[in-house]
């Protein structure tokens, strides 16, 4: 077909490559691939995760035999390989660590991520014509991604929703838990597994954890247990709009303090949860995600009056404000709740979440918070800090103003936020 053409990758191997190019700001190249097999090295560690990877979580009566209980589970683990033996996965890479090498100004883009998938799809067994790979361009380090970016990502997941049965973001880790939380609002209505992950070191790097994160997210999206927007890292997947970055180095690197993780690595995988993808009351043909101006501001002590009105002029179209405990603000600091209520009063939104990741903002639950409650500022309840701001962004790109803005934020879209808490 015109645009194809053969690439050589060694004496024994051939791929057919398609690109076809997205007009929008980030456009995406997208590379559909068909591999055939290589001279390529084994990767034990991808085989031993993908191996390892059943999801054969069997609760089985106490008076079935052992051959009668082993039969049963080889059943299941037969029925698992079959369904990931023909399953269509799209892969998206925008950048991030994982792909990351070496240059005089630090880790910038440059990994032959293509090639790398490849050799892994392949020592893992799995067909890699069922496969197809799109690289964002340009590739981003995710400290640099703004909604666009969001909507681009979900653009190219919506373009392939048809070809692919389940899908895999490869992103920065910086700020992956703010693009899980968004896309989870923008593709309520996708009804098929999205699952991002990264890496805390790049894939060229032999301490990286980049093989056990992607062979992970592959076997959560091949799973059939989940099907909504999922980040998987560290042995862990969490819902995407309930995850947030704990730490800047270790392999474990993401946790979610109000729910904990669904799942987790082993021989069988271990399901903790659900599936909440379906338990919010979802978005029906979302408009494009952009850019808002939405202050995010942190109280400290000694913040004063003077200061906080200064940061709020000229107005944002909404302030996510980072309040202490349950939702409280220094209400002794003269003037300071009085630039919050004024700020209310000209109708932009403002909601309170909490400093403290593991969370409940109750909003006058003590005087502290009495007078901003009362002022009509809307709290997060037990949303992440991501969360919360990936929402807050939604909904202004929905065109919902300020009088609805406080019944949305409080209302469960994609299982963002727990029922106590609405």
């Amino acid at each position: 077909p015109a645009g194809h053409a053969k690439l050589d990758a060694g004496d024994r191997s051939h791929a057919l490559g398609v690109r076809c190019f997205q007009n929008r700001t980030h456009a995406a190249r997208t590379i559909a691939t068909g591999f055939r097999k290589t001279a390529a090295t084994t990767d034990k560690t991808a085989i031993a995760a993908t191996a390892h990877g059943e999801y054969d979580d069997i609760r089985l009566p106490r008076t079935r035999t052992s051959m009668q209980r082993h039969a049963h589970r080889d059943t299941r683990r037969q029925i698992t390989r079959s369904r990931k033996a023909t399953m269509r996965i799209h892969i998206t890479y925008t950048g991030g660590t994982i792909g990351m090498v070496e240059s005089p100004n630090g880790l910038v883009p440059g990994a032959d991520m293509r090639g790398w998938l490849r050799r892994l799809i392949e020592d893992a067994h799995l067909d890699p014509s069922l496969f197809s790979f799109t690289e964002l361009d340009p590739l981003i380090d995710s400290s640099n991604a703004t909604p666009d970016n969001w909507q681009t990502m979900a653009d190219d997941l919506r373009a392939h929703r048809d070809d692919a049965d389940a899908f895999v973001v490869l992103h920065g880790t910086d700020t992956m838990s703010y693009s899980s939380a968004a896309l989870s609002y923008a593709l309520t209505g996708f009804g098929k597994p999205v699952i991002f992950t990264g890496s805390q070191h790049p894939l060229g790097k032999i301490e990286s954890d980049a093989t056990a994160n992607v062979t992970g997210a592959l076997n959560a999206a091949m799973s059939g247990r989940f099907h909504g927007v999922g980040l998987f890292f560290g042995h862990h997947l969490f819902a995407g709009n309930r995850v947030s970055k704990s730490s800047s180095w270790a392999f474990e690197g993401f946790s979610a303090p109000s729910t904990g993780p669904l799942a987790r690595t082993g021989t069988p995988w271990h399901w903790y949860a659900g599936d909440s993808a379906g338990s919010g009351c979802g978005w029906a043909s979302p408009l494009p995600c952009s850019r808002h101006d939405v202050a995010v501001i942190d109280m400290a002590p000694g913040i004063s009056a003077a200061r906080l009105a200064a940061m709020l002029d000229p107005r944002p179209e909404a302030v996510l404000l980072r309040a202490y405990g349950v939702g409280n603000v220094p209400s002794d600091e003269p003037g300071l709740t009085d630039v919050i209520a004024d700020v209310l009063h000209d109708g932009v939104p403002v909601v309170i979440a909490s400093q403290c990741q593991q969370a409940e903002v109750l909003l006058g639950h003590y005087e502290t918070g009495d007078a901003i409650a009362r002022a009509g500022a809307i709290g997060s309840g037990d949303m992440t800090l991501e969360a919360a701001y990936a929402k807050i962004m939604f909904l202004l790109s929905q065109g919902v103003d300020a009088a609805d803005f406080g019944t949305w934020m409080r209302r469960n879209i994609a299982g963002e936020i727990s029922p106590s808490s609405m």
